[in-house]
């Protein structure tokens, strides 16, 4: 399991975040939801090791303290992530990127059994393996990035905004492929604008609003909750 006590994060007197405490265990999608600037990214850097603000509180793996570890010792914990910008490599191929996620050390024994299971959670991935990355579209290149994250044998699995700029029918298919990954035993902690769809997948929702979790559920009831459909679901 995955969990924060208390994180806090500050960019000089600014506060990021402030005793920020959540979960996530294996085979569980959980969904942050909150405005732009409410910190959801931030989070989920500190998380990931990707910025050094953190300045109070705690960040566990399996009760193991990871707070300020770097981010390559965090993934061998089992936590990945993929950003915003996805991160990707857009002049290698599908192969060569994917092949970069499992230069951990907990993910080389087991190459050939991951690439077997990303190439079934995304078939066109290999049919375009030879394909440079930049010349794809920004769903195939969402499947990359996911791809990637998960040739490194995650426990965890980080989303940062996973549906941002695809068309509809594209985010329909991501979602389904993220209750797949979910299936397998991993765990997902999904930070999302789309809070419909994230809502309709996950088991447990989070509230963010500047800096502070201000609620928790369980899916079912933050989407029927009148507060959170008037902020996050258009009435």
């Amino acid at each position: 399991m995955l969990e924060t006590r208390n994180l806090s994060v500050f960019y000089g007197r600014h506060r990021a975040l402030e005793n920020v405490s959540v979960s996530v265990s294996k085979g569980e999608i959980v969904v942050m939801l909150g405005a732009n600037g409410a910190g959801k990214s931030t989070f989920l850097r500190a998380v990931a090791g990707q910025t050094r603000k953190t300045e109070g509180g705690a960040v566990l793996m399996d009760g193991t303290d990871i707070t300020r570890r770097p981010p390559h010792e965090i993934v061998e914990t089992g936590v990945a992530l993929v950003p915003e910008d996805r991160g990707i490599f857009a002049d290698l191929t599908v192969q060569e990127n994917l092949t970069l996620g499992a230069y951990p050390a907990r993910a080389r024994a087991g190459e050939v059994q991951n690439l077997e299971r990303v190439l079934s959670l995304f078939p066109k991935l290999q049919v375009r393996r030879k394909q440079i990355v930049r010349t794809m579209s920004g769903g195939e290149r969402q499947m990359v990035a996911i791809g990637r994250a998960m040739m490194s044998a995650p426990t965890i699995l980080l989303l940062d905004e996973p549906s941002l700029g695809l068309a509809p029918l594209l985010c329909s298919e991501l979602f389904r492929t993220l209750t797949r990954i979910k299936d397998t035993g991993v765990g997902i902690f999904l930070v999302e604008q789309n809070a419909k769809q994230s809502l309709a997948i996950a088991d447990r929702g989070y509230l963010l609003d500047n800096g502070h979790v201000v609620g928790a559920d369980n899916a079912k009831a933050l989407a029927s909750d009148e507060k959170v459909k008037a902020a996050y679901l258009g009435g």
